[in-house]
């Protein structure tokens, strides 16, 4: 019996060796070769050389993204790319919702409103771009349906708009951040409150909300991440690349939303209506919070979705429209115009850094949940 058991442990191995060995030249050594060149000094004058002598340097390409004044389109295309997962991922997963419940009532036409629905996912980033680009252009497409009703057509630059709102000094950011921060663990700390465990005790988080909220707030010790003041904010030019890529994403929430309200056992709605409860309470009280590992799932894919829409913005705006920016068309001219391959790859390596704050407690959590 055991071994049988060796046998079929050495072949599970050896079954799975092929994929392991692939995956950790071309997935992680890739990522360690890009870490190297970002602490290098590869950059314009060594990069047409075909003996090049490249020179470790450090965390010199990060320091200079985020505090020379020749990359401050590099700290705005961070908060465009901030600006991207928040609303796309807002915006996405509260029409999804709402779709998905509508078709969860099976009226008349369900799979013909599915189909309409979720055929935008068919579609590559290259043609959405490509459509929308044609639909928000500034002298046609949605700015003239106001003519259809004898109106002023509109004149809104949807891709090109220079208008920023939401400004603050970049001095600050870390002050910001540790906010933003603060906020977070003290509403993960309140559901904690909430059913309070030995193994799940919310005291840490909450001294640790505490005390970044205050320093965020009195800013003592003093950080300033410049030496000078550098406004930036949200363009309303993303807007553009927003509502296409909602477009293109809203159908496969919907999806999984569906789905998710499906498998929800019919019994549970009739003892809700027996209850007296309205549809409105069902969904609301009932049916939605059944779905939090679904909208947890929504949240990691429509955030790597934000993450890798270079294609959209491409097409939609060109890789010159500094309005529309992200650091992954950035690093883009960085590396294939400007030839500078060290700062181009410290860009991958911080755009890689953001993707890892949402994946890796999504995978934290599984991991608990799959043992608990």
């Amino acid at each position: 019996m055991r071994k049988k058991l060796l046998n079929d442990n050495v072949l599970r191995t050896l079954t799975l060796l092929p994929s392991i060995i692939l995956i950790a030249i071309f997935v992680y050594g890739f990522i360690g070769n890009t870490v190297w060149v970002s602490l290098t000094d590869w950059g314009t004058e060594a990069a047409l050389s075909l003996t090049p002598e490249i020179k470790f340097t450090g965390l010199g390409a990060y320091k200079t993204l985020f505090t020379e004044v020749t990359d401050a389109r590099f700290r705005q295309d961070i908060v465009n790319t901030f600006t991207y997962m928040v609303l796309i991922i807002g915006i996405t997963i509260v029409i999804g919702m709402i779709t998905a419940i509508l078709l969860d009532r099976e009226p008349k036409g369900e799979n013909v409103f599915r189909t309409i629905f979720l055929y935008p996912m068919a579609l590559s980033f290259v043609v959405t771009g490509t459509i929308w680009r044609w639909m928000l252009a500034p002298s046609g497409g949605i700015n003239l349906i106001p003519k259809l009703f004898g109106m002023e057509p509109f004149q809104f630059q949807w891709i090109s708009s220079r208008v920023t709102i939401l400004q603050f000094n970049w001095q600050n950011v870390l002050y910001i951040a540790a906010f933003i921060i603060a906020v977070i663990l003290a509403l993960a700390a309140y559901n904690r409150w909430k059913s309070v465990t030995i193994k799940k005790s919310p005291l840490v988080p909450t001294i640790i909300a505490a005390l970044l909220l205050l320093w965020s707030l009195v800013k003592w010790p003093a950080f300033q991440a410049l030496p000078y003041e550098e406004t930036h904010g949200v363009n309303l030019a993303t807007l553009g690349v927003i509502i296409a890529a909602v477009w293109q994403y809203s159908g496969y929430t919907m999806a999984m939303f569906l789905a998710g309200l499906q498998g929800i056992p019919h019994n549970l709605h009739e003892s809700a209506r027996i209850d007296g409860a309205t549809e409105p309470q069902y969904y609301f009280r009932i049916a939605i919070p059944m779905l939090k590992s679904t909208v947890l799932s929504a949240v990691i894919i429509l955030s790597h979705v934000s993450l890798k829409i270079f294609a959209l913005i491409f097409a939609m705006a060109g890789p010159d429209n500094a309005e529309t920016g992200h650091p992954a068309v950035l690093m883009y001219l960085t590396t294939f115009r400007a030839n500078d391959f060290a700062k181009g790859a410290a860009i991958s390596i911080v755009l890689f850094l953001v993707a890892s704050l949402f994946i890796i407690p999504y995978l934290v959590s599984s991991h608990r949940s799959r043992r608990g």
